[in-house]
């Protein structure tokens, strides 16, 4: 059984990875599938009454509002479990309120997934460097791999897939589940080195390292490539345009707080600024 979450705020994106869950049954059967819906606790601020510090208090118009929320909501879900009730594929949704990321946090360590599946809008400017989006958040410190979808996507014509990275570290878990991806798509998988002018190296040391990743992992229906760019980044997303790519695969580091800011993440640059499917897996 793969167990699939899919958070699930009833956005046009969030439809997408909806629908990009469900059709890997088309791929891969035994598949379970979580739709969670996290509802956030509505809280207005203002100066306490005696004028002391600020205070939390709900409102009443919003406390009505809330419920009527709720209810709207539960309906809603009740509707997505109906529809997929003679589905090949298990489906079940899930109602939580609070903190959008607090609330996904806490389902992937109590339902222990294989995928996530994220519907992501991307952001730009200011709100990528200070606040970033819960898509972002998710594929720093998620456990298991996290698909983000930005766009209707059909799964059963998944046949192009670019894997990028340096390919210094020969990780087994990482080689697996680049099998696994490989395996449920029948894809041709491109291994590619983003050559850039700070970091350059030969054509010749860039498709000896993939050469040697791809025999020690007894990879198959590979094409070794790599390009020049001005940044890892830039990079990776005019590769996978220039060959068409329907996926693009990287794993991430997951660093948090100082280290973060200062070095910054290519992962979720790339899920911020590409167009396709992202696949990432935190790696320690």
């Amino acid at each position: 059984m793969i167990k699939v979450l899919v958070p699930y705020d009833f956005s046009q994106t969030a439809n997408h990875a909806l629908n990009f869950a469900t059709g890997l049954s088309s791929n891969y059967s035994g598949i379970e599938i979580t739709v969670l819906h996290i509802i956030e606790t509505p809280v207005t601020t203002g100066m306490g009454t005696m004028g002391g510090g600020l205070e939390s208090v709900p409102e009443f118009e919003s406390q009505i509002y809330f419920m009527e929320l709720i209810e709207t909501r539960k309906k809603q879900l009740k509707e997505i479990d109906e529809k997929y009730a003679d589905s090949i594929f298990n489906l079940k949704t899930k109602l939580v309120l609070g903190s959008v990321f607090k609330g996904i946090s806490e389902s992937i360590a109590d339902q222990n997934p294989d995928l996530i599946v994220m519907g992501s809008k991307g952001a730009s400017g200011l709100e990528e460097v200070i606040i970033g989006s819960n898509t972002e958040k998710v594929v720093r410190t998620a456990s298991c791999p996290v698909v983000t979808i930005k766009a209707e996507t059909d799964v059963t014509k998944m046949k192009k897939v670019v894997f990028a990275s340096d390919f210094r570290d020969s990780d087994e878990k990482v080689a697996n589940r680049i099998k696994r991806i490989q395996a449920v798509f029948h894809a041709q998988f491109y291994f590619v080195i983003v050559n850039t002018p700070g970091n350059f190296e030969t054509t010749r040391e860039s498709m000896n390292r993939i050469r040697t990743f791809v025999q020690k992992h007894h990879f198959e229906n590979i094409k070794a490539e790599v390009y020049n760019s001005l940044s890892e980044e830039s990079g990776i997303i005019e590769f996978a345009d220039d060959i068409d790519a329907d996926l693009i695969a990287m794993t991430t580091h997951g660093r948090t707080g100082l280290l973060h800011l200062i070095t910054g993440s290519i992962a979720e640059d790339v899920v911020n600024h590409s167009k396709r499917p992202v696949w990432t897996y935190r790696v320690k």
